[in-house]
């Protein structure tokens, strides 16, 4: 899993929840069913079954692979809408190239992210590079889609190209674990990705038998996903791994202990670590739409039908 690292996480800042914080107790663990996307990349789809109420402004996240493709495999996502939301590609392996009608677009790689807020209205495509199709190769990323306040459902698109090197690198106490702040803000040290909704989104390894209690809004949800090997969350310890959410109820802190020992394949407990402010909106989402009315969401497919919401770039028609 080569996304952004440190030979010694020591040299970082390393942050811990203040004493007396309040831990955050878990109140489910899911596992996330498996499917196909776009041309048939395999995805786990790792709210699926959470209610709303905790995943708000959450709408969906995805974990591409992790899949090691061979030669003429490698598959995207043909050109398609969105409306009123943002979508935050990671990737942690492999490479992927995004292109929208907007003029948005970048080749991402190894803990790249690309974050682009559909707003009003573009359409869009992400695709593997050729030379990975002609070769095969290792791809995991995760996709996350992120919902707007009606406020600012239709303000212009815009893309954010985050290189892996701009995330904010913290550590725990113990230098036991490397935290990566992709977006928003953890104990004072922010992260690069610019959001309309407040949230911190961070990839944390955990070093077997390491643990992190770290410091979390009050105000925010909290999520923790499994994107590789095993390991615990919570003050109570309840076991969760690769391909399963954690909700977290009221707190001030959130705990994540990895296992002592990792399968052959893992060398570190790797979390995502969610939080956001709830829009605590009405929310009406159907397919590549996420808007705030069954009115709104027929607008939406009006205006894609009659191309209002932009057209394929001519080298790509």
């Amino acid at each position: 899993m080569p996304a952004v690292t440190v030979e010694n996480p020591l040299v970082l800042p390393r942050v811990s929840a203040p004493a007396g914080a309040a831990a955050r107790r878990v109140l489910h663990v899911g596992t996330a069913p498996t499917g196909f996307e776009g041309e048939g990349f395999p995805v786990r789809r790792a709210f699926a079954g959470i209610n709303y109420k905790y995943l708000d402004p959450f709408i969906m996240m995805d974990q591409m692979g992790e899949v090691d493709y061979e030669a003429g495999e490698p598959k995207g996502t043909p050109w398609h809408p969105h409306r009123g939301f943002e979508t935050v590609t990671y990737i942690i392996d492999g490479t992927f190239i995004h292109r929208d009608s907007h003029g948005g677009g970048g080749t991402i790689t190894n803990g790249d992210t690309q974050w682009m807020t559909a707003g009003s209205g573009l359409l869009h495509i992400e695709t593997p590079p050729e030379e990975l199709v002609m070769s095969g190769g290792l791809f995991h990323g995760l996709q996350l889609w992120v919902n707007l306040p009606a406020a600012d459902k239709m303000q212009d698109p815009r893309y954010q190209d985050i290189r892996g090197g701009s995330v904010k690198l913290l550590t725990s106490p113990d230098g036991g674990a490397l935290l990566r702040v992709i977006a928003g803000e953890l104990d004072g040290h922010e992260g690069p990705g610019i959001t309309h909704t407040p949230i911190t989104m961070i990839h944390a390894s955990v070093s077997p038998g390491a643990e992190i209690t770290l410091p979390w809004r009050s105000d925010f949800n909290a999520l923790a996903y499994g994107l590789a090997g095993q390991g615990f969350a919570g003050t109570e310890k309840r076991p969760f791994g690769m391909g399963q959410t954690v909700v977290f109820g009221d707190g001030d802190s959130v705990t994540i202990r990895a296992a002592e020992t990792q399968d052959s394949r893992s060398t570190s407990f790797d979390v995502v670590l969610l939080g956001g402010l709830p829009i605590r909106e009405p929310m009406a989402h159907y397919g590549p739409f996420v808007m705030n009315s069954h009115a709104e969401l027929t607008q939406a497919f009006d205006d894609f039908q009659a191309g209002r919401l932009g057209t394929i770039p001519a080298d790509e028609s």
